[in-house]
């Protein structure tokens, strides 16, 4: 599905409902899924984000497989809505997603067009009888430019954030800082070990900025949690910048789906709305 409103223009897939280009003055901000690199564009993570222990969990007691980042990734969605500047997808709970996931859901994601800006808003429905569990989260990718590049911060303190340990898992017990004045220049090694899992609201706002620290692409959420991502040791010429809800299993986690952190649960027919926005500049 193409949107185009004469100052931006996307392109999304059913399938996935992946956003897969984000084109403004001529120039493609979105990574071109090479999988010399990395196979994807801008996948939604949902019900989990990050990986589980054996790609297993527990739900009322019995054992589920979920592989990493969940299965709407690789769903083909519907198309509900749609027009020049906004299109919404819907993925509906069904008998594949039961025997990995064992709630029923109903899934939208709508992109709106709004100048130069990409506002994605996720809504999750709680179509049971019983509390829901879940995960969601984004993992856009976004060319960089030639030459030096940075993140770019709403705020000038110090970033701390975690890793995964040696097992591929969240090590939630230990912390690293990013020396940030506001920005923060992007090394290759920087992602030695996977994501940079970067906890309790330390920003809302994380840009790329060029060589002269301007800022040309700009992400806004509000979320607890984001990650910072680019494949390891792969010097890849694309950062990931991953507003979360949820975040993939620590080294030593042993409970229940519904206990898992940063896990959003769902009262019956109760219903979740988020947005992030993606600004093209």
């Amino acid at each position: 599905m193409k949107l185009d409103n004469k100052i931006i223009s996307i392109d999304v897939a059913d399938h996935g409902a992946e956003l897969k280009s984000a084109v403004k003055d001529g120039r493609e901000y979105m990574w071109c899924a090479d999988e010399k690199y990395w196979g994807r564009t801008s996948p939604v993570l949902f019900p989990i984000v990050g990986r589980l222990i054996d790609n297993t969990c527990r739900i009322d007691g019995k054992t589920y497989t979920l592989t990493s980042h969940g299965f709407a990734r690789d769903c083909d969605f519907k198309i509900v809505e749609c027009a020049d500047d906004f299109v919404t997808y819907l993925l509906e709970s069904d008998e594949n997603t039961l025997v990995k996931y064992p709630f029923n859901f109903r899934l939208y994601i709508k992109y709106t067009l709004i100048n130069n800006v990409i506002k994605i808003e996720w809504t999750v429905e709680n179509t049971n009888d019983k509390v829901m569990s879940f995960s969601i989260g984004a993992h856009p990718a976004f060319n960089l430019k030639p030459g030096d590049n940075y993140f770019g911060f709403d705020t000038d303190k110090d970033i701390i954030y975690s890793l995964v340990n040696e097992t591929g898992f969240y090590d939630k017990n230990n912390v690293y800082t990013l020396k940030n004045d506001g920005h923060v220049k992007i090394v290759n090694s920087m992602f030695d070990n996977d994501a940079l899992i970067i906890e309790n609201k330390q920003a809302k706002e994380v840009s790329l900025c060029d060589a002269d620290k301007k800022a040309y692409i700009k992400v806004r959420f509000d979320t607890k949690i984001f990650g910072l991502w680019s494949p390891i040791k792969k010097n890849a010429p694309f950062v990931c910048i991953e507003p979360w809800y949820g975040v993939g299993d620590s080294y030593d986690f042993k409970g229940e789906f519904s206990e898992k952190a940063y896990i959003i649960s769902l009262e019956p027919k109760e219903v979740f709305n988020t947005k992030y926005e993606i600004e093209l500049i």
